[in-house]
C-alpha cells in the first residue's frame, strides 16, 4: 500500500513539475500579458497600416499615406476636463458636441436632482426604481436645461473623445493634423497624450474606388461582432466591398505598450502591417475600357433620340475562373463623368434577347425542340393579348438560325409548348406559376436571377415578376419581364462558354505577406447546366456574331460567339424607353475572355422615328479590340 501511495506522489509531483515549466517557459509570454491586461498594465497603439490592394500585375490601387494623429492613452490621475480646456486652445476645427453628448456631460458634471420629481426620488430611496431608470428619466428631461454655448460645446465634444471606448483603448483626437499642431501637442508633456505618424487610405486611381470599398469605425450595431472576433472598438475597419470582405488579411497587429508606474508607455511589440491582396483586375485595360465609354457618352450626345441615355457598363472576365479583369459603370451629368461601377452588383435592367441561350436550355432540357427541325417564323396572337413577333419575319429556321436571327417565335413556341398546349390564333393558353418556375430555375442555372458567388455584399438578384400570365411567360422567354444585373449576364455568358459550368465570379487573385503567397483564389465551381446541346448554343451565338444580329459587334479575327440584347423599359409615365445589352466570349473553341456591355436607355419610342444610335456596339467594338489585341 506504501508503494501505491509512493507511485501516486510521484505521478502528482511530475504532472505539477510539467505543469510549471509549460506556463513558465512555453507560454510565459501569453499569461503574462493577461496578467498585464488585467492589471491595466498594458495598452495597445493605433491601428497598424493596412495591406495594399493591388492589381493583377503587381500596381498598386489602394495604398496608405503617413498623417499625424493626435492620440490619448486614458492613464490613472489624468483630468480630462483639463486636458479638453487645452487642447481647444490648440486644435482648429473641432465639431461641436452632440445632443446625446451635451445630455450625458450635463449629468455627469452638475446638479440634476431637481428633474426628479419627490415621488421618484422616494421611489428609488426604497429601491423601487434602479440607479440606471433614474439615469434614463433624469436624460429625458435634461434638454430644455442645456445652455451651452459654441466654445462650451466644442470643449464637451472634446471630452467625449477623450472618454471614448474602453479604458485601456487608444483614442482618436483628431486625424491629420500639420506639423505645427503636431509639435504643439508634444510639447505639452501630458501624459498618455501625443501626436503619432499613422496612416490613413489613399486611392491611386480615379476608377472602382467604391467596389474597393471604405475604411472607418466600427458602428455601434456591428459591435458585439468586431469585439467577438478579437477587434477593440476604437480599430478602423473595413466598411464596405472588398476592404470589408477582406478585412482579416487587411487589417494589421497594432504595436503594444506596458504603463509604466509613472504612466510612461514602454514598447513591447512594433505594429505588423497587415498583408496585401492581389486583384484579378487589369488597371491598364480598365482605364482604356473607362476612355471608350466616355468618347461614345460623348458621342452619342450628338444623335438621335439619346436624350435619356447617360450610362453603360462593362464587364471583361476570364470565363474558366470567373476572375473579373475589368469592370465598370460610366455616368455623364451634363460635362461630369461619374464613377457608378457599383451598380452591376446593385441595378438590374431588363436586358432581351441576349437571354436566349438559356431560353433554348429549357427546350432542350424539357424536349420541346426538334434539333435541326425548321419551322416558319411567324407571330402570336393568344386570347385578349396583343399580336407578338419578331423584329421582323425571319423565315424558315431552327434552332440554330434561330439564335442567329433572334427570333421571338420561336421562343413562344417553345414556351407554349412547355404547357402542354398546341397554338393556335386567339388560343387561351393556361399557365401556371409551375411554368415561370421551370424558366427561372434552368436560368438561374446560368446565374440569372440568383447570386454569382461574388466576393462583395449587398448583390442583388434583379426584380423577379410577380405576375402569373400568359403574355408574361412568352416576355419572360425573350428576356422581357424579369431584370438581370450585369455581373448576372457575366454569370450567363461564361457558363454558355465553358459548355455549362457555372463559376463564382471574384475580384480576389491572392493574398501577399510581403513575397510570400499565403492564399491563393481556387476556382469555385457553382454548379453544372445539364445539356447535351450546348455546342449548338455555342454555334448559334458564333452564328450570331459572324452572320446575324451581332455583326459587327466583335471582329470575327477574334472567332467569337455572343449574343444581343435589346428591350423596352418604362422609363417614366409617358416615357418607354430601350435598352440595348451584349455578351460574348472568344475565342469560341477555346474560351478566354468574356465581355459584357449594358447601355441603358439608348433610345425611347417614338413614333416619328425609330433610330436607335448604335452605341453600344461602337462601345463592344472597341473594348472587343483592345482586350483580344493586347
Amino acid at each position: 500500500m506504501k508503494k501505491v501511495y509512493v507511485s501516486l506522489l510521484i505521478i502528482l509531483i511530475s504532472i505539477i513539475t510539467c505543469r510549471y515549466v509549460y506556463i513558465s517557459i512555453y507560454k510565459h509570454d501569453f499569461y503574462y500579458e493577461k496578467y498585464l491586461s488585467s492589471t491595466n498594465k498594458i495598452v495597445y497603439g493605433l491601428n497598424a497600416p493596412r495591406g495594399r490592394i493591388f492589381d493583377r500585375n503587381g500596381k498598386v490601387l489602394v495604398d496608405n499615406i503617413g498623417i499625424n494623429t493626435i492620440v490619448f492613452h486614458k492613464l490613472d490621475g489624468i483630468d480630462t476636463r483639463e486636458v479638453a480646456d487645452i487642447l481647444y486652445n490648440i486644435i482648429p476645427d473641432i465639431e461641436q458636441s452632440s445632443l446625446e453628448e451635451q445630455k450625458k456631460y450635463f449629468l455627469k458634471f452638475y446638479d440634476t436632482d431637481y428633474l426628479l420629481t419627490e415621488d421618484e426620488k422616494e421611489l428609488f430611496n426604497h429601491r423601487k426604481i434602479t440607479s440606471k431608470k433614474l439615469e434614463n428619466i433624469k436624460l429625458e428631461r435634461i434638454e430644455k436645461h442645456l445652455d451651452f454655448n459654441e466654445d462650451e460645446s466644442k470643449k464637451i465634444h472634446l471630452y467625449y473623445l477623450l472618454n471614448k471606448g474602453y479604458l485601456t483603448d487608444s483614442k482618436i483626437i483628431k486625424s491629420d493634423v500639420n506639423d505645427e499642431i503636431c509639435a504643439n501637442v508634444n510639447s505639452l508633456n501630458i501624459n498618455g497624450l501625443t501626436c503619432e505618424y499613422t496612416t490613413k487610405r489613399i486611392y491611386l486611381y480615379d476608377t472602382m474606388n467604391d467596389i474597393y470599398g471604405k475604411v472607418g469605425d466600427i458602428s455601434l450595431e456591428n459591435k458585439e461582432y468586431y469585439l467577438n472576433n478579437g477587434y477593440t472598438l476604437n480599430d478602423s475597419v473595413g466598411l464596405s466591398y472588398l476592404e470589408k470582405q477582406y478585412d482579416n488579411y487587411l487589417k494589421g497587429e497594432k504595436a503594444k505598450y506596458k504603463v509604466n508606474d509613472d504612466n510612461s508607455l514602454t514598447l513591447l511589440a512594433e505594429a505588423i502591417p497587415g498583408n496585401d491582396i492581389y486583384l484579378s483586375i487589369d488597371i491598364d485595360l480598365q482605364l482604356k475600357i473607362n476612355e471608350v465609354i466616355k468618347e461614345n457618352l460623348i458621342k452619342a450626345s450628338t444623335m438621335k433620340n439619346t436624350q435619356y441615355y447617360n450610362t453603360s457598363y462593362v464587364i471583361v472576365s476570364n470565363p474558366n475562373t470567373g476572375e473579373i479583369i475589368a469592370s465598370t459603370g460610366i455616368s455623364r451629368v451634363k460635362d461630369s463623368f461619374h464613377d457608378v461601377t457599383t451598380n452591376i452588383l446593385t441595378s438590374s435592367f431588363t436586358v432581351g434577347s441576349i437571354i436566349k441561350g438559356a431560353s433554348h436550355t429549357v427546350g432542350y432540357q424539357n424536349n420541346l425542340i426538334n434539333i435541326g427541325n425548321k419551322i416558319n417564323d411567324s407571330c402570336v396572337k393568344l386570347y385578349q393579348v396583343p399580336t407578338k413577333c419578331s423584329f421582323k419575319r425571319l423565315g424558315y429556321i431552327d434552332d440554330i438560325t434561330a439564335l442567329k436571327t433572334s427570333s421571338n417565335y420561336y421562343q413562344f413556341m417553345t414556351a407554349i409548348k412547355l404547357t402542354g398546349s398546341k397554338y393556335h390564333p386567339n388560343m387561351k393558353l393556361n399557365v401556371t406559376e409551375d411554368h415561370f418556375n421551370i424558366y427561372r430555375t434552368t436560368f438561374e442555372s446560368f446565374g440569372l436571377g440568383t447570386s454569382t458567388g461574388i466576393d462583395l455584399e449587398n448583390e442583388s438578384t434583379g426584380i423577379r415578376g410577380s405576375t402569373i400570365a400568359a403574355d408574361l411567360l412568352l416576355n419572360l422567354s425573350i428576356g422581357q419581364y424579369d431584370t438581370y444585373t450585369p455581373l448576372q449576364l457575366t454569370n450567363y455568358i461564361n457558363t454558355i462558354a465553358t459548355s455549362g459550368n457555372r463559376y463564382s465570379l471574384h475580384y480576389l487573385k491572392e493574398v501577399k505577406n510581403n513575397d510570400e503567397t499565403i492564399y491563393t483564389y481556387e476556382p469555385n465551381l457553382l454548379n453544372k447546366v445539364e445539356n447535351s446541346n450546348f455546342p449548338r448554343i455555342i454555334e448559334g451565338f458564333k452564328e450570331v456574331l459572324y452572320n446575324g444580329t451581332g455583326r459587327g459587334y466583335t471582329n470575327k479575327l477574334y472567332e467569337p460567339a455572343g449574343k444581343t440584347g435589346t428591350s423596352e423599359v418604362v422609363y417614366s409615365k409617358n416615357v418607354t424607353t430601350i435598352n440595348q445589352t451584349y455578351a460574348m466570349f472568344a475565342p469560341y473553341t477555346n474560351p478566354k475572355y468574356s465581355i459584357v456591355v449594358i447601355s441603358p436607355n439608348i433610345s425611347y419610342n417614338n413614333d416619328k422615328d425609330t433610330y436607335i444610335a448604335p452605341i453600344n456596339r461602337y462601345i463592344s467594338a472597341s473594348v472587343s479590340k483592345i482586350v483580344f489585341e493586347n
